[in-house]
């Protein structure tokens, strides 16, 4: 698997600041959401960069782990990054489960709907791109531009015929199948979300 990594090798990290350890955040790479807190020394980061898996050093085990080694949830690297200091390091993954020994997602909180049109991006455009039978995404994809296009502007009419009542469960639903029509319009288009988001904070930068 290939990541995105601005240094190879040690990174120029500060390890004798930590004996030799370096704290480690492991964040969602589509979510956003922090997963969980762990440490390498310089081993484990070599082992980590080399076979695009997370391995951390273990204190109470005091050895080298690859995460999931046991329950095979491994987090798979999308990107390396340091700190200011150089002592510490920033982890982007894509979990293949859940993270938190005790069984949840994170470590720090169960997962939250926060982010979540990443991961439906995601599941979208696989089940596209595997020509999935039976799905109504790929089934509305295989109609063609003219007709996704075509059920974005009937949701965004359902939308606005909702928000002049006051029906909340309504006008969310029909919010939520204008975002989910819209991902499918982007992914026809052959555009990503994030490329609409940078559009949207170039403008508020104006």
């Amino acid at each position: 698997m290939t990541f995105k990594n601005n240094k190879r090798s040690h990174m120029n990290l500060d390890f004798e600041k930590g004996n030799g350890l370096v704290p480690v955040i492991i964040q969602d790479d589509r979510t956003q959401q922090v997963l969980m807190l762990g440490y390498m020394n310089e081993e484990a980061l070599e082992l980590t960069q080399k076979d695009g898996r997370v391995h951390f050093f273990s204190r109470t085990k005091n050895r080298i782990w690859l995460k999931g080694e046991t329950s095979e949830n491994y987090l798979y690297v999308k990107s390396i990054k340091e700190d200011c200091d150089s002592d510490a390091l920033l982890i982007q993954v894509k979990p293949a489960g859940n993270v938190c020994h005790t069984g949840t997602f994170s470590c720090f909180e169960e997962k939250n709907a926060k982010g979540f049109l990443y991961e439906l991006e995601e599941t979208i455009s696989e089940r596209i791109d595997h020509k999935v039978e039976k799905s109504y995404t790929y089934d509305l994809y295989k109609r063609g531009i003219n007709k996704i296009a075509q059920k974005v502007g009937e949701e965004a009419v359902e939308l606005v015929i909702e928000a002049k009542d006051n029906n909340a469960k309504l006008f969310k639903d029909e919010a939520a199948d204008l975002l989910y029509h819209f991902l499918i319009l982007l992914k026809a288009k052959s555009f990503s979300l994030a490329e609409i988001e940078e559009v949207l904070m170039e403008r508020s930068s104006k």
